[in-house]
């Protein structure tokens, strides 16, 4: 287990982390301050031996510090030794003065003993001199730290104490929103998307908050999605059943006769409710992305002007005219002759529907780089039909959106043409969009790619 694991918040291991940090950073601190101070005693313990030459000096010396000789040398030339023999000699003075010195890794202070207003000899204090090694400078470390621990420690748990504090203050703005994503992941987990985490930080906390607010947001908007289809669903397969069970019911109630007429009208019913079967279960496979396709170099003009002859076909007379603006020279185009079929026949149905009566659908091609990929052909196909609300654009080719409900279900259509246009664009790596203003006629555009790939 990783350390700090059994912790159970995230406030209480950056808490930790910090004061390990501060302790850390301390220990180092105090050593190598110790380091740099390890000879700050030396001064007093120089003094101390002055201290003692001095005592020893006047006759008053009355206890030889642990570790030390004393020595008195007389002018005659002999030696009085005192304390610890280190067996050795110091120098010979004979001024007034004190002296400080090692000699032999001996550290030693000489003081003049003076009777009578003369100078009788020399008193000496010696001790072994400091090690001046690494091993010696390691020791007067720790001897330092030694006799300053306790400010060292009350410094440490002062420091430690105020990082704690200040730890915990800056991890309650830094975890808050954590805390609330956890709330709210809970709340989603029971199918409530509308909750948000609120966050000012610009950091890698702020940024995972706005990426689960928008989380959030696609998660509800795939939810009402959702309920959408099930209801658009609902009812497309409720209108045919209806009438089927309309025109059965009174055939077994004896209001209607079975004649070719009646079940020339059921037979509509069914074909209408196998359709839209048909087209869900191909729209599945589609966004599941198993969509087969035979790709081969395809000619665009001639399959638009097949499109738009069926086109006229089904709506028969009277409806908007339909015009095949691509030039005859366009170079071919690597595509799904079947597939793309079925998205020009889908985008001609609802621009001819949308026109009505003396309207005008234009069908037209060019190569073109506005999709952001060279050697491709833009495919458009305009109307001059009420247009689409600015609002409703980015929804147009989701599955059942309708912009007119009332208008598209009397017209028979149902709302998943575009979405299985933009599944099978998209599996030819291409783009579909549109383009409309209300008043203003609609432009759908597509892109394909070029059979010589230029």
């Amino acid at each position: 287990m990783r350390p700090l694991e059994r912790l159970p918040t995230i406030r209480s291991k950056l808490g930790s982390v910090i004061v390990f940090a501060v302790v850390l950073t301390l220990l180092l601190v105090f050593f190598f301050l110790g380091y740099a101070l390890r000879n700050s005693p030396r001064d007093s313990e120089v003094l101390a031996l002055l201290d003692a030459a001095r005592k020893s000096a006047n006759g008053k010396l009355r206890e030889i510090p642990p570790n030390t000789m004393v020595i008195f040398r007389s002018l005659e030339g002999g030696v009085v030794i005192k304390g610890k023999d280190l067996k050795t000699e110091p120098p010979v003075f004979d001024d007034e003065q004190a002296h400080w010195g090692i000699v032999n890794d001996l550290e030693y202070v000489a003081v003049p003993r003076v009777n009578d207003g003369y100078v009788v000899g020399t008193d000496y204090v010696m001790r072994p001199a400091p090690d001046r090694g690494l091993a010696g400078r390691f020791d007067s470390t720790l001897a330092f730290l030694e006799q300053q621990w306790w400010q060292f420690m009350v410094a440490g748990l002062i420091a430690a104490l105020l990082s704690l504090m200040a730890a915990r203050f800056l991890a309650l703005g830094m975890t808050q929103p954590l805390r609330d994503m956890a709330q709210a992941a809970k709340k989603m987990a029971v199918g409530d998307y509308s909750v948000n985490v609120e966050t000012r930080s610009v950091d890698e906390v702020g940024q995972l908050a706005d990426a689960f607010n928008r989380m959030s947001s696609e998660l509800a908007s795939v939810e009402q999605l959702r309920r959408d289809l099930v209801g658009n669903v609902s009812h497309e397969l409720k209108t045919p059943i209806t009438a089927l069970r309309a025109h059965l019911e009174n055939v077994q109630d004896g209001v209607e006769n079975p004649d070719p007429a009646t079940l020339q009208i059921m037979l509509q019913q069914s074909d209408r409710l196998a359709a839209l079967v048909d087209q869900l279960l191909e729209l599945s496979r589609m966004e599941s992305g198993d969509l087969p396709l035979d790709l081969v170099p395809v000619p665009l003009r001639s399959l638009v002007q097949e499109v738009v002859n069926e086109v006229d076909v089904a709506r028969g007379n009277g409806g908007a005219e339909v015009r095949n603006e691509v030039p005859q020279d366009l170079r071919m185009v690597y595509a799904d002759p079947a597939r793309i079929h079925q998205v020009l026949f889908n985008l001609l149905d609802n621009a001819m529907r949308f026109s009505g009566p003396g309207g005008q659908v234009i069908v037209s091609a060019m190569p073109s780089e506005s999709f952001g990929s060279e050697g491709r052909c833009e495919v458009s196909v305009s109307d001059t039909g009420p247009g689409i609300a600015e609002e409703h654009l980015p929804r147009v080719f989701e599955r059942f959106y309708r912009v007119d409900p009332a208008r598209s279900r009397e017209g028979g259509g149902t709302g998943i043409g575009l979405a299985i246009a933009k599944s099978i664009v998209q599996a030819h790596g291409g783009v579909i969009r549109v383009s409309s203003e209300e008043g203003s006629g609609s432009v759908f555009m597509f892109d394909l790619a070029f059979a010589d790939g230029r």
